[in-house]
């Protein structure tokens, strides 16, 4: 069970968490239960703007956010555990984290350095704060418990920091050893998400919302029966609800699905949380921990055709457009890598591709914010030889029709753009993968509203169930 930050604010919703946990353990006759826990909502983000700070060399930043950390997970551990003795035992152990992060962030702000390596390093601690709270609140309930670090618990992965990957082989020996042996003493560990370490024993985290790929990875691991995934959200949607009004919650839907949905830009879930448990078939049920009687999506292996054709409408925003082309980069070949391996090297990630037969262009998505890096890194090392003009068109939307029944179904592209023509939408660049899971097209972002909105009507999403 994976509970994000959102659940994890305030002494009433950390108490809700133990309630789940402990009705599992009694009432269902689950046993065996691991918590992942992720840091309290908004400590992460505020350590990354800390880290402007240590850079500029400003100590009084670092007193002021001490000082605030420790009163907020010091007003937790008051508000969730009654048990004096361990009310005081969860203190002492927020206040030794806090301890050892204020030592690192002084030795920081003396070389005024943040490396992506020790910023991995601070980023942990908002996950350590809050392990020990959540473990003591369990035992408070009369749950034996145990808290512990990915570190810990054995995820070992490569040292690409900030976002790195983990060694499945090597960490499912890990956690096995480590967390079996646990879970047969009827402990419930709770194990910070997010966190892992290299092959040297340096500090990685898994991208944002990390604690979702800590629970699968887990998961895969020790060969879970199932994977919670507990936060203030429903479950996935037929759209953004803050777009359309009458969007609903997809009680059921399959990995290849979800991962459409997760990397076109649905949220409330990590995208690379679904690979390590699609091999082992191992279900995710994503709920509300606020709202029990929401049963939630659950993501299953099969790739059930329903009777609608359509699952989600979702859209990506603050994105641009490039377009580069010119009649040499017909039938030249290495063309399109040479432009790739370009933003490649200048870390620039492609979302979208489109290529007409004539091979005399290429139309690339790329976010907003990488355009300036983009627009140079291409200027400065193609333009004028592999490619003749460069065109920009800034503030566009990719908005992606997604769902199991359109495989092989005719007519479900035309019935997309006549309704989207209709409306008075301009259509910029289509592009469909073989799968047919998923067809997406960009709109100039004024215009994506109303075509989420259009096309949610068109596949009547407000009445799914």
């Amino acid at each position: 069970m994976k509970f994000g930050g959102s659940v994890l604010d305030s002494p009433q919703r950390i108490k809700k968490i133990v309630e789940i946990v402990k009705s599992f353990r009694i009432n269902k006759n689950t046993p065996e239960i691991i918590c992942v826990i992720s840091a309290m909502y908004g400590v992460t983000d505020k350590i990354i703007a800390l880290s402007d700070s240590l850079v500029k060399s400003d100590k009084r930043a670092i007193k002021k956010f001490i000082d605030e950390m420790t009163l907020v997970h010091i007003e937790l551990v008051e508000g969730a555990i009654t048990n004096p003795k361990l009310r005081q035992q969860a203190k002492n152990a927020v206040l030794e984290v806090m301890s050892e992060f204020q030592a690192v962030l002084e030795g920081l702000v003396l070389i005024a350095e943040v490396t992506p390596r020790s910023l991995d390093h601070i980023l942990s601690f908002g996950e350590r704060l809050m392990a020990p709270i959540v473990s003591y609140s369990l035992k408070d309930q009369d749950l034996n418990s145990d808290y512990f670090t990915g570190k810990q618990i054995g995820i070992v992965t490569d040292s690409n920091f900030g976002e790195a990957s983990p060694l499945m082989d090597t960490t499912k020996f890990r956690v096995n050893a480590r967390l079996v042996p646990i879970l047969q003493k009827n402990i419930i560990p709770v194990v910070t998400g997010y966190i892992a370490a290299d092959q040297h024993d340096h500090v990685t985290t898994l991208g944002r919302s990390g604690s979702d790929y800590t629970a699968t990875i887990i998961a895969f691991c020790i060969n879970a029966d199932v994977v919670y995934l507990w936060s203030d959200v429903d479950g996935l949607m037929t759209a953004d609800p803050s777009i359309v009004n009458g969007a609903q919650v997809l009680s059921e839907i399959s990995y290849n699905e979800a991962a459409e949905m997760v990397l076109f830009g649905a949220k409330y879930i990590h995208p690379r949380a679904l690979e390590p448990v699609m091999d082992s078939n191992i279900p995710i049920i994503i709920r509300n921990a606020l709202n029990l009687i929401n049963p939630g999506t659950t993501i299953t292996p099969v790739l059930k055709v329903s009777t609608n054709i359509v699952k989600s409408i979702i859209s990506i925003r603050n994105t641009a457009l490039i377009d580069v082309g010119g009649g040499g980069m017909v039938g030249a070949p290495g063309t399109a890598a040479s432009i790739f391996q370009t933003l490649a090297k200048n870390k620039v990630n492609i979302m979208m591709i489109s290529q007409g037969p004539s091979e005399s262009s290429i139309s690339m998505i790329l976010k907003q914010d990488d355009l300036g890096k983009a627009i140079t890194s291409l200027e400065l090392k193609l333009l004028g030889r592999v490619i003749k003009h460069l065109n920009v068109l800034e503030n566009v939307s990719i908005v992606t029709v997604v769902g199991s029944g359109m495989r092989g179904i005719k007519g479900i592209a035309g019935r997309i753009f006549t309704s989207i023509a209709k409306n008075d939408i301009n259509v910029i660049m289509i592009a469909q993968g073989s799968s047919e899971l998923n067809l997406a097209f960009v709109v100039n972002d004024d215009d994506c509203e109303k075509a989420v909105r259009t096309l949610h009507h068109e596949f009547g999403l407000d009445k799914v169930q």
